[in-house]
């Protein structure tokens, strides 16, 4: 035995050396770029996976790496170690345009199983939303199993999958641009539905024989559970009022009538006649929440008990920080904008990284992306200090720096028209050289406050900002009017007050 035993942990030693020497060795070929200083930490930015193509989810798997969905229609993942990537699956009925495609996944911890959600195209080329079961084993994904399937449109498809602390499934659906869909029982559109993992209704839920777990969303673009079980959900408003929602069983959010706190004269009636949950923070200007994970490890103790989430028209990471009791905001801290562009979905690892995945290859890029590494996966997590630091940017940035009427277009023009003016060819129509921006001012008014479908002939609809101030609507139109090669004359405050009434 001792002859035996020596060798033995010789090679032990030995393998345990090259593991060491290979992933380290890989790890220090991957630099940190930057660091975001905290209260107390140090925060290390690193890049683990470039090259994608919109990856829409990302999540920790069961072998340690990062699991994550590309709109096209992917699955793959990538060992955060050495950046390797691997694909798993492509599934060629995905049907991508905008906002379509590969959306969330899940991943079970306690069965083999994915969940992943796309939309498809059925023969008569109507949109469908899939939920589909994949078994896993080692780098296969097979023997696919739809959970259920629902009527889909050109947008507000939502895009995320949970599993529960008690292995339900929970999948988000949008309202398929149609509000009516949200507050009705018998639509599974506009939804938190909830399910078992073959696709059968679980007896407890709140209405018998009905998927439906909450009702009265617009357009859910995150879930994530906390360690106490509670589930909340960011979601995309229409011109104001993006929120983070605490979704509790049977509850009713309020969309098509309600937006945000119920805090406008034709909220507060309806308000007062339905049961109604109002959201735990909102957004206005709109910021376009997305991905959101849970946080509680000692890791980053200045994000303990926080939801990270990420922004699309904002690009930025926000931390929102939850009460003792994990169903209410108590803060929130914004980190990162617009440095790595628009950010599609986070998750966090078992001993506490973080990881952000970019989205700047998708319909609506930003200005000055994608770049050449886009899109990608970040790593963040506690290192030295630097002399590279990236700070928290302040809310109040915009006031400091622009114009009321250029601040204004940007929190509420800019994510579609644009900064320069050009817009998006087959969405949003170029204001630059717009007849009708520079023609009577009457008509853009109207435009402004009370929406269009088709905005413009852009092919997108175009919400109503209504709920502006008339001094806000003027400065907008005036610098619409007079930016780019626009040379139209300016109106009062008095034009748009009569323009209002008309």
């Amino acid at each position: 035995m001792k002859r035996t035993a020596v060798p033995l942990l010789l090679v032990l030693c030995l393998a345990l050396a090259a593991y060491f020497i290979f992933f380290r060795s890989k790890e220090k070929d991957r630099p940190v770029e930057a660091t975001l200083l905290l209260d107390s930490s140090a925060l290390g930015i690193t890049t683990i996976a470039s090259g994608l193509n919109v990856p829409w989810e990302i999540c920790w798997g069961p072998d340690g790496q990062i699991w994550f969905t590309e709109q096209s229609g992917s699955i793959s993942k990538v060992d955060p170690r050495t950046g390797e990537k691997k694909l798993l699956l492509t599934i060629p009925e995905v049907f991508r345009k905008r906002s379509l495609g590969m959306l969330g996944m899940a991943i079970h911890p306690q069965q083999p199983y994915i969940f992943v959600d796309y939309t498809a195209l059925k023969p008569d080329s109507s949109v469908v939303s899939k939920l589909v079961r994949y078994t896993y084993t080692a780098d296969t994904l097979k023997n696919p199993l739809l959970l259920m399937e629902l009527p889909g449109a050109t947008g507000h498809n939502g895009s995320r999958v949970a599993v529960s602390p008690d292995g339900k499934v929970i999948w988000s659906t949008g309202d398929a641009t149609r509000g009516a869909n949200a507050p009705d029982t018998a639509s599974p559109n506009g939804k938190v539905l909830r399910l078992n993992t073959d696709g059968s209704i679980p007896a407890d839920n709140p209405y018998p024989g009905n998927p439906m777990w909450s009702r009265g969303h617009r357009n859910i673009q995150g879930l994530a559970y906390t360690d106490k079980g509670h589930l909340f959900a960011s979601e995309h408003g229409d011109a104001m009022d993006d929120e983070i929602n605490y979704i509790q069983k049977a509850a009713f959010y309020g969309w098509p009538r309600i937006e945000g706190l119920a805090d406008r004269d034709d909220e507060k009636p309806y308000a007062d006649s339905f049961p109604f949950t109002p959201p735990a923070k909102a957004w206005t200007p709109t910021i376009a929440p997305a991905g959101i994970a849970y946080y509680h490890a000692s890791k980053i103790p200045e994000w303990q008990n926080a939801i990270l989430m990420t922004t699309l028209k904002t690009s930025s990471l926000r931390v929102l920080q939850l009460n003792a009791a994990q169903d209410a905001v108590t803060g929130e801290k914004i980190y990162l904008g617009g440095i790595f562009g628009r950010l599609r979905a986070v998750c966090v690892s078992p001993d506490g990284d973080v990881y952000v995945a970019t989205s700047n290859r998708d319909w609506n890029p930003g200005k000055g992306f994608p770049i050449e590494a886009d899109d990608r996966i970040i790593r963040i997590s506690p290192v030295a200090k630097t002399h590279n630091p990236i700070r928290p940017l302040k809310e109040d940035t915009l006031a400091v720096t622009l114009s009321k009427g250029q601040a204004l277009y940007k929190s509420y023009c800019d994510a579609c028209h644009k900064a320069d003016g050009k817009g998006i060819q087959g969405s949003f129509p170029a204001l630059d050289g717009n007849a009708l921006v520079n023609g009577k001012p009457q008509a853009l008014v109207k435009i402004i406050l009370n929406g269009q479908s088709g905005n413009m002939k852009g092919g997108e609809q175009m919400p109503a900002f209504k709920f502006l101030s008339d001094a806000d609507v003027t400065a907008i139109v005036n610098y619409t009017r007079k930016s780019w090669s626009n040379k139209a004359y300016e109106i009062s405050f008095e034009d748009v007050e009569r323009f209002r009434k008309r």
